[in-house]
This record gives C-alpha cells, sequence and structure tokens, in this order.
C-alpha cells in the first residue's frame, strides 16, 4: 500500500484507523473520505481530508484517481441495532458503498478492504469454536449485507481479479470514539458509565458471551492482512479473527476489581438480545493465524486497565459529555 483511501473515515474504526496508517506511511499518504467531514475535521489536521459520499460512484472515482489510490479501506456501513431500525435504508448504504468500492478498485487497479462482522453467523450456524467455513444464515439485515459483501468480495476476486480482503470482525472496543448502533456497544459504555460515577444499564442478559477485540488489535489485523502475501491466502472474503469472549457480568467484574463500587443493572433490549443470540460466542480464528501471521495482544483484563486510565484522563480534561 502507497496511497490509501479510508471510506467512512469518521466512524468509530475509521477515526482510528486514519492515524494508524498515517503513522506507517505517512500522512499525505492516507485520504480520509467521509459523508460530513465537520465531525471528524481534527483528521485533516495532518493529512487530506475529502467530503465524501459513497453512494456517489462519480465522486468516489475522482477522488481515487486525483490521489493515485492503490488502497481503498471501506468502512461506510449502518451496524446491526440500527440497520434493524430501516432495513431498506441499510442495505441501500452498506450494498451501494460496496458496490461502489468494488468497480472503482476494479478500475483503477486498488485493492479493497471491507470489513465483515460476527454479525454474518445465524442460529444455526455452530457458537462455539465457530469454524472459518461454515452454514451462514444471519438474521438481521446488517447480516445479509457481510455475507453477500463477503461473496461479492470473492467474485470480483475471482471474476476480475480485484485484490479484496476482508476479515469478520468481532465487537470492536475503543477509547476514542463512541459506538454507533451496535449490538456490542455496551461494551464501551459500562467503562464511560464506570468513570463517571454512574451506574451502567445493561442491554444484554447475563450470560450472553459474544466474540470482542481491542481497537489496537483490529487496527494491526486491517494493516497485517493487506500487507500478507497474496499466495498464501487460501481466503480472502473473510476471515475469522477472535481476540477475547466474555459476557456481561465477566466486564463487570473485571471493572469492579479496579473500581468496587461500581454497579451495573438489566435492562434487556429484545432486538438486542436476540441479535447477540444469534451470534458466535468465540469463532475459531486458525485459518488468519496460519495463512497471515494473526495474533492478538490484548485480553480483558489489559483491556480494562487501559480503558479506565484513558477515559479517566478524558473525564479529568472534562472531555467526556
Amino acid at each position: 500500500m502507497k496511497n490509501i483511501l479510508v471510506v467512512g473515515a469518521g466512524g468509530q474504526i475509521g477515526s482510528e484507523l486514519v492515524p494508524y496508517l498515517r503513522n506507517i506511511y505517512g500522512d499525505s499518504h492516507v485520504v480520509a473520505a467521509d459523508l460530513n467531514c465537520a465531525p471528524c475535521m481534527k483528521l485533516g489536521e495532518n493529512g487530506p481530508l475529502e467530503n465524501l459520499d459513497a453512494l456517489d460512484g462519480k465522486q468516489y472515482a475522482e477522488i481515487v484517481k486525483k490521489y493515485k489510490i492503490d488502497a481503498i479501506f471501506n468502512l461506510v456501513a449502518l451496524l446491526s441495532a440500527t440497520g434493524e431500525k430501516n432495513p431498506q435504508l441499510a442495505w441501500k448504504i452498506n450494498m451501494g458503498a460496496l458496490m461502489n468500492s468494488l468497480e472503482i478498485a476494479r478500475e483503477n487497479g486498488a485493492a479493497l478492504f471491507t470489513p465483515s462482522s460476527i454479525g454474518a453467523f445465524g442460529n444455526n450456524t455452530p457458537h462455539d469454536g465457530t469454524p472459518q467455513d461454515t452454514i451462514m444464515h444471519p438474521s438481521t439485515i446488517y447480516g445479509v449485507c457481510k455475507v453477500t459483501g463477503e461473496l461479492l468480495g470473492d467474485y470480483y476476486h475471482q471474476r476480475f481479479g480485484v485484490d479484496a480482503r476482508s476479515v469478520r470482525f468481532p465487537g470492536i472496543i475503543s477509547n476514542e470514539t463512541l459506538p454507533g448502533g451496535g449490538t456490542t456497544d455496551y461494551a464501551v459504555e459500562v467503562y464511560y458509565a464506570a468513570v463517571k460515577g454512574e451506574q451502567f444499564t445493561c442491554p444484554l442478559p447475563e450470560g450472553t458471551y459474544l466474540d470482542m477485540m481491542y481497537m489496537p488489535d483490529a487496527l494491526k489485523a486491517c494493516v497485517q492482512l493487506m500487507e500478507a502475501d497474496p499466495s498464501k491466502l487460501k481466503h480472502r472474503n473473510s476471515f475469522n479473527i477472535s481476540a477475547m469472549s466474555f459476557e456481561p457480568s465477566q466486564i463487570l467484574a473485571a471493572i469492579q476489581k479496579r473500581m468496587p463500587e461500581f454497579k451495573m443493572v438489566y435492562n434487556v433490549d429484545p432486538i438486542k438480545k436476540a441479535i447477540a443470540e444469534s451470534w458466535p460466542n468465540y469463532m475459531d480464528d486458525t485459518c488468519a493465524r496460519n495463512e497471515w501471521g494473526w495474533n492478538p495482544t490484548w485480553n480483558l483484563e489489559t483491556m480494562t486497565d487501559d480503558m479506565l486510565k484513558v477515559i479517566a484522563d478524558k473525564h479529568a480534561k472534562g472531555l467526556l459529555k
């Protein structure tokens, strides 16, 4: 990768991926693009920032040509819980951005990364040690989009030679940007509540295990896969990657170990509960480990230490709402 475009740069992953990539490849070689640049103006301080509607193929292609882009990270998506509120809009945005990304990558000889998700699996998928290759019948429009995206990525690679690659992300936990409408969001929000001295209301029932990952590992995975030797990739769209699996009472215990006064109660959201129960408890990521050397760094304990420290520093500076 030499000249990189991150589409959907203002989102939870994009807002951290852009500076991560710039630190590796140079500020001027990583272009941030988003539909609304106002919330991510900070990304324009050290490198290029473009206003882009990913559904506008003409504008999208012009940016790729302008910067001689050879690698695209398409991060545009409506997430699981938000998507269920408006499935038609979720399909329009998620698939429209993907199709434009695939076509523009094909026309310009660019590599393409589009993340998939644990949401691509469904109730009839094995939940423990979910295999790399298994039945995928998701119960959400978000999951339907992810499965379709995996198939399209493989199709464009086989049919047109597009270097399309992807990982199936678990829930992503970040101390920088708050998530926006995902089923695993509670695992971010709980840390903010703890630091602010608030009781947290968990929308998932106790005992709901989900695959999770700390953002530094997610960023590492993006670059590691895109820089991997293509001759060693038997799979492309999409690799299982895993780092940790826990349920709400375990994250509560981890926080209470450091903040004994912290309290959490349950008020189950039936939509999020149904979505979470259709997803894996933990995925088997052997293929990613064998084909491109995937190896996570963070676990629940080390992540909890870091999350609480960083959020507490923000709180002390008056940066939390």
